[in-house]
């Protein structure tokens, strides 16, 4: 749980950090140049702090199996609330933090929404398949166009599950088709760049 609660609050920590960049600036990305959600804050002020939940385990718990690769691989519901003014559009984002991929710079990528409508304040459970939601939603992860659960091995410690939620000032102007789950990850992250107004992220834990 200690772990569980430092990964939210380093999350949020580089949240602050580029939000207090200097306008103009641009994002910077982490070390290997891939570009990750959540850059600066926009110009008209900076990030706030939502507040991001699910029903189905304690922050930092436990993830049920229904929601893994020994179960079901239901998506899980969220919730959120605190959202600032101004928002037109959400992404959502959840990843293992504790299994690289690529060349070792990423992480495995286990959902991405994009275009989530602005007026939403939760995601219920069971999304379907699919690259476009009937409300304009789209859909990857490192496999395909569908929620992808945790699948973190027996041996060795469990995994973090994050789930990382931004509120944009606009919405995400990039095709679910046509290119690599990678690629289309880079891209909405950098599309994101310069329109984050709000973010926050849960944690869940998971080894079979």
């Amino acid at each position: 749980m200690r772990l569980a609660r430092s990964t939210v609050g380093l999350v949020f920590l580089c949240a602050a950090l580029a939000a207090g960049q200097q306008r103009g600036a641009p994002p910077a990305g982490p070390p290997g140049g891939q570009p990750q959600p959540g850059g600066r804050g926009g110009g008209r002020g900076g990030v706030q702090v939502m507040a991001l939940a699910t029903p189905a385990w304690p922050d930092g718990g436990a993830i049920p199996a229904k929601y893994t690769q020994a179960g079901d691989q239901v998506s899980p519901p969220l919730t959120w609330s605190n959202v600032p003014d101004g928002v037109t559009s959400f992404v959502l984002v959840a990843h293992d933090l504790d299994a690289a991929a690529g060349n070792g710079t990423d992480d495995i990528l286990h959902w991405m929404l994009w275009n989530i409508p602005g007026t939403a304040r939760s995601i219920s459970e069971g999304v379907p398949q699919g690259s476009q939601l009937p409300d304009g939603t789209r859909q990857i992860s490192a496999s395909g166009p569908y929620y992808r659960g945790p699948g973190a091995p027996a041996q060795g410690p469990a995994h973090h599950y994050v789930f990382e939620l931004f509120a944009l000032d606009s919405p995400i102007d990039v095709p679910p088709l046509g290119a690599s789950p990678a690629q289309t990850r880079a891209a909405v992250a950098a599309a994101m760049a310069g329109h984050v107004r709000g973010k926050a992220a849960c944690v869940g834990l998971f080894r079979r």
